[in-house]
């Protein structure tokens, strides 16, 4: 582990949470094992992890301090459920990946069922994957990166990190602080109580987040004893990782395009302490719900919500997720450089959405103290493009050691977590804070498998 890469990331992640007039707390760490990579993903993941712990620390006044296993932290970015009744599901869809074109790499993903017809109206159904090759093999990676746009799905070339900073959404993302957040108007005195055992205990999370990022925020939620109420559309699907990240929730479905839908979760709404939404930039508010109503309807909400591209530029409302924000915003580029090969290398792990995820927590439960001692409700933004920017900003030295992640036997629970689907184990928690569980009381559980009430 590089200490001065964790130092200096942990400053900038502090400081984009409580300002730099705020003292900044020590961290401890141990079992300094590190992901092989060109940037200090380890570090990312310890220090990310550890904002969020801090937080929960500060909002019931614990003493601390906050320490952090960096192995073990490192593992909960890969995943922190290992099935052992059987094998763990596929996480990529067969045609999703990176492609040679005609001019360089490009990156098509693939795993949603919209998002792979996508493809397949710009460029054909293919029988498998090397046919599919010989297809992008005759585009340009601009032309085909677009076109895949256009026809609604997810597709990004790879940009060297000069290319991007040049490009008009990096240089949006750039301009951006890690967390942009605000106070919003008063909001009547809440009643929580704040144990220091379970700290959330009584405060109500409406989770509209998806896939990895979003989910992995109001999992550490729930882990502090929050209650949890996860919606999505009626007809999405998340088979690869609905036992890794809906622990300590309950998962409904509501159709926020129909009037019914929408009254429905006015109502969620009207009762929730913390909303998290991970929709695109304007999607809630063509459905009537921008940040004004929401805080209309929850007087003192606090409001945390992520995209991938960033909430300025051009791409504020283009479909992303951490694979292709690597691509396009030259991680993977630099990999490849790292790594003298001479295709796109991306992380050891997705990073941007763990990490995004631990500081959307973060920006949560600080607005749940802003909240307590000001009164007042709470915005904040993040978004996978700049996390992107804060990990490129650290990097390893060319002599750096690199020492690799590696299980140990003491790094789950028992006896074992018993799901819908079989039985598996969980890590525990990578972070310490004395006298609170980081513990979710129920397993994972099938999306829609609840009512939509809290």
């Amino acid at each position: 582990m590089d200490h001065q890469l964790a130092a200096s990331l942990w400053q900038q992640m502090w400081q984009g949470l409580r300002g730099s007039g705020e003292p900044m707390p020590t961290l401890h760490f141990h079992d300094f094992a590190t992901f092989p990579s060109a940037f200090a993903v380890s570090e990312l993941a310890a220090t990310s992890i550890a904002l969020a712990t801090q937080a929960a620390a500060d909002l019931i006044a614990s003493p601390g301090p906050v320490n952090i296993n960096v192995r073990l932290a490192s593992r909960w970015f890969q995943h922190s459920f290992q099935p052992r009744n059987r094998a763990a599901p596929a996480l990529w869809d067969p045609f999703a990946g990176d492609y040679a074109s005609a001019d360089g790499w490009i990156r098509l993903h693939t795993n949603a069922p919209h998002h792979r017809a996508a493809m397949e109206r710009v460029l054909g159904q293919h029988a498998d994957r090397a046919a599919l090759k010989h297809t992008v093999a005759r585009w340009n990676k601009a032309e085909l990166e677009q076109a895949m746009i256009d026809a609604g799905g997810c597709a990004a070339m790879m940009r060297s990190e000069a290319e991007w900073q040049q490009h008009p959404q990096g240089q949006a993302v750039s301009r951006t602080p890690l967390i942009a957040a605000r106070v919003c108007p008063e909001g009547p005195q809440p009643d929580w109580r704040f144990p220091r055992a379970r700290p959330l205990l009584g405060v109500k999370v409406l989770d509209l987040t998806r896939i990895i990022a979003g989910p992995v925020a109001t999992r550490f939620l729930a882990s502090l004893g929050a209650t949890v109420l996860r919606l999505d559309p009626p007809d999405w699907e998340e088979p690869t990782l609905e036992e890794e990240v809906t622990n300590g929730k309950r998962c409904a479905r509501l159709d926020l395009k129909s009037a019914s839908g929408r009254e429905a979760f006015r109502r969620l709404l009207k009762e929730a302490d913390v909303l998290v939404h991970g929709l695109r930039a304007d999607a809630l508010e063509a459905l009537g719900f921008d940040a004004e109503t929401r805080q209309a309807i929850a007087p003192g909400l606090v409001d945390v919500s992520l995209n991938a591209w960033g909430w300025n530029g051009p791409w504020r409302n283009r479909r992303g997720f951490d694979s292709l924000v690597q691509m396009g915003c030259g991680i993977a580029h630099q990999g490849m450089l790292w790594q003298g090969v001479d295709t796109p290398t991306p992380l050891p792990v997705q990073a941007l959405d763990h990490a995004t995820g631990y500081l959307m927590a973060a920006a949560a439960l600080e607005g749940l103290r802003q909240r307590r001692q000001q009164h007042t409700g709470w915005h904040a933004q993040l978004s996978l493009a700049r996390t992107a920017l804060l990990l490129q900003q650290h990097r390893y030295p060319a002599d750096a050691s690199q020492t690799g992640i590696q299980p140990a036997r003491h790094d789950s629970l028992a006896p074992v977590e018993i799901t819908p689907w079989g039985i598996g184990e969980r890590l525990r928690a990578a972070a310490y804070l004395s006298g609170t569980a980081l513990v979710c009381a129920s397993p994972g559980t099938p999306l829609g498998s609840s009512a939509p009430r809290w």
